[in-house]
C-alpha cells in the first residue's frame, strides 16, 4: 500500500538522523558560545591567526574577509577568500582560533590539491541540482507511476548523499590540519588545545549529522520506490 512520500511508516527510519542533527546543533552553538568566553593565551584575533597560517603557507594571496552571521564562516575556493563571522573575525578566544584554523585549512587543501575535496568540487554541481529536483521528480515519478522518473530522482538523490558523504573527510581533515598548525605555531598552548578541539569536534558533529539524514532519506526513497525491498500493494 503507498502511503505517500511525505507522511507515511517510514518516516520512522529518519528519526535516528533527526534526532542527532538537532544535538549536534545544540552541541556546535553550546560549544562555541562556552569557549567564545574563554581567551586564547597569545591574545591574537581569529583574522591575524589566520593571516599568519596562511602566510607561513605561502597563502599571501587567499585574503581574509570578515563576513556577516553568526557561525557563518567559511572558504570560498572560487574566489581564494577566508570569510570569518564578525564573532571569529575580531575575536581572541580558543573558539574564535579553532575556527579560523579550520578554514584556512580548506585554503591550505585547495592549494595542495587535496583529493577529497576535488571529488566534492566536482560533485557540487550535480548534487546543487539534485538537492532541487530529486524528491520533486521522485514524487512525480510516484503519481505517475513512472519508474523511470522515480529511479531518476533515486539517482540525484544518490549525488547528494555521495557529496555529504565525501565531506567528512574533508572537514575531519582541515580540523586536523587546524589543531596541528595551532599547537605547532605556537598560536596555543598544550593546555588550550582540548578546548580547541571541541569546538572543532562539535562542528564536525553536525556534519556526521547531516550525512546520516541523507543516508536515511535516501534508504527511505528506496523502500518507497521498491527499489530496496518491496511495498505492500
Amino acid at each position: 500500500m503507498f502511503y505517500g512520500p511525505f507522511f507515511d511508516p517510514t518516516m520512522i527510519i529518519l528519526i535516528p538522523g533527526i534526532l542527532l542533527a538537532m544535538y549536534a546543533q545544540y552541541k556546535v552553538s553550546s560549544t562555541f558560545d562556552y569557549f567564545a568566553r574563554v581567551a586564547s593565551a597569545c591574545g591574537m584575533t581569529g583574522a591575524q591567526v589566520a593571516r599568519e597560517i596562511l602566510r607561513q603557507q605561502g597563502l599571501d594571496h587567499v585574503e581574509v574577509e570578515m563576513t556577516e552571521g553568526h557561525l557563518s564562516d567559511h572558504y570560498d575556493p572560487r574566489t581564494k577568500v577566508v570569510r570569518l563571522s564578525p564573532q571569529v573575525y575580531r575575536g581572541t578566544s580558543l573558539a574564535a582560533l579553532g575556527v579560523a584554523a579550520h578554514e584556512t585549512g580548506h585554503a591550505i587543501q585547495h592549494d595542495v590539491g587535496y583529493l577529497p575535496l576535488n571529488i566534492r568540487h566536482s560533485l557540487l554541481p550535480v548534487a546543487s541540482f539534485g538537492s532541487n529536483l530529486a524528491l520533486p521528480l521522485f514524487i512525480l515519478g510516484l503519481i505517475l507511476a513512472s519508474p523511470t522518473l522515480v529511479k531518476f530522482g533515486v539517482y540525484l538523490f544518490s549525488a547528494v548523499v555521495l557529496f555529504q558523504l565525501i565531506t567528512l573527510p574533508v572537514e575531519f581533515n582541515a580540523s586536523s590540519r587546524a589543531l596541528a598548525v595551532l599547537e605547532g605555531r605556537g598560536f596555543i598552548s598544550r593546555g588550550e588545545v582540548p578546548g580547541t578541539k571541541a569546538v572543532l569536534d562539535a562542528a564536525a558533529l553536525t556534519y556526521v549529522a547531516a550525512a546520516l539524514v541523507a543516508v536515511l532519506n535516501l534508504v527511505r526513497l528506496l523502500l518507497l520506490s521498491g527499489l530496496l525491498g518491496r511495498r505492500d500493494e
